[in-house]
């Protein structure tokens, strides 16, 4: 008796569209070593790329065809993000996303129209934009599309999570709808940057932060940071952020003057990080709540971190966790159930580029003391290597070309 199987679910236009085996297996796509002559071709496209050994490398892919609806874009600027590191160091982030090929790096991107595709009437040629890297599938019959969710499509195609190659790349074709208009007095720099301030953004839009609200922020890396900026523009006081590194502090201060700091000592447990966050808490007035804040925000996604946060809020207080970590944590349940603590988590963003770029652009939030290191895009390579050593001081590594 034939055993029944369940028919296999038809790919979407954007996951045919961007079918990753179509780049991999294309006679122009070819990895790079540093002598070759194809890295110093400005006409070419260069992209970089990891893999399953853990390896990164400078690739070159066939020029993207421009179809229907695309804008072929000419990427300027690219920020390399802690999963870009992750997914080279580690070959996963979670149980799905996994590098099972070569893949191309980077979704901080932005760039200038180079080509139109049919149909395009919204864009032309030397438009700068910014690249919402995270494609739905846009179908009425998806709940989460339909509804505004979009980053919860089950057939998103997010660039540069396996096994869609990223924006870390001198040509991208993308989908019109989905890019946005750089106001004048943005750079293509601040554009890039416009993708980590969209998830610092949703972070504090689901968190319900209020004018005036104290709140911790758990890790000064690139996340932290930006949410330090946004929670600064959106009236936070007082705010207190942790960290392990001293210079990284010292960092946020000079973003955010005002800005409390504690340095977490290794070996700590989260009763003592706690206090440490309630002391300065006190320091800054706040006697009615002993010290205590409304919201944390975790940008770590470690469970020590976490645990920390859910002592460090008052009854009935928020810990958000904006941070990525391991699949399977264990948190106090005890506590959080007695103490009423809501423990709320984020997947990337949705709606958040035109408020990202207006609060740029109208000067609310400086990104641009954010990035610390510049590459061009034929020295991606390199610009990794500083982006994961924390030895050498960057809070943002920027590709350029």
């Amino acid at each position: 008796m034939p055993i029944a199987t369940s028919p296999a679910v038809p790919l979407t236009h954007f996951e045919s569209h961007y079918d990753p085996k179509a780049v991999i297996s294309h006679p122009e796509f070819r990895l790079l070593d540093a002598s070759d002559p194809k890295i110093k071709d400005k006409e070419a496209n260069l992209a970089c790329a990891y893999n399953p050994k853990h390896e990164v490398n400078m690739i070159v892919k066939p020029m993207p065809v421009v179809g229907e609806g695309e804008v072929l874009v000419h990427v300027r600027s690219t920020g390399i993000c802690g999963s870009d590191v992750h997914f080279w160091k580690h070959g996963h982030i979670g149980p799905t996303m996994i590098v099972t090929d070569e893949c191309g790096a980077g979704h901080e991107s932005a760039g200038e129209v180079v080509a139109l595709g049919a149909g395009v009437t919204k864009w032309a040629v030397g438009d700068r934009v910014a690249i919402e890297a995270g494609v739905p599938c846009s179908r009425a019959d998806c709940g989460p599309c339909r509804t505004g969710r979009y980053n919860a499509c089950p057939n998103v195609v997010f660039f540069s999570t396996p096994p869609y190659h990223g924006t870390l790349t001198r040509f991208h074709a993308h989908p019109a709808q989905w890019l946005h208009r750089l106001p004048d007095n943005v750079s293509y720099e601040e554009g890039s940057l416009c993708e980590p301030l969209a998830v610092a953004l949703a972070g504090l839009e689901r968190a319900d932060i209020r004018l005036g609200d104290p709140i911790v922020i758990c890790g000064a890396g690139p996340i932290g940071l930006v949410t330090l900026l946004a929670a600064h523009a959106a009236g936070c006081y007082p705010i207190i952020i942790t960290d392990l590194i001293a210079s990284r502090l010292s960092f946020a201060q000079t973003l955010v003057p005002t800005v409390k700091t504690v340095q977490i000592q290794r070996g700590w447990n989260e009763l003592e990080t706690s206090a440490a966050i309630t002391a300065q808490g006190l320091a800054a007035g706040l006697e009615e709540s002993s010290g205590k804040v409304r919201v944390a925000m975790d940008c770590t996604g470690f469970e020590s971190s976490i645990r920390a946060a859910i002592y460090s809020v008052v009854f009935g207080g928020k810990v958000f966790v904006i941070g990525v970590g391991p699949s399977e944590q264990k948190f106090p349940f005890g506590y959080l159930s007695a103490n009423e603590i809501d423990l709320q988590f984020q997947y990337r963003y949705a709606n958040q580029y035109p408020k990202a770029l207006r609060l740029v652009s109208g000067g609310l939030i400086n990104l641009k003391p954010l990035v610390t290191h510049r590459f061009p895009l034929e020295q991606a390579v390199d610009a990794f290597h500083i982006a994961a050593d924390p030895t050498k001081g960057a809070i943002k590594v920027q590709i350029q070309d």
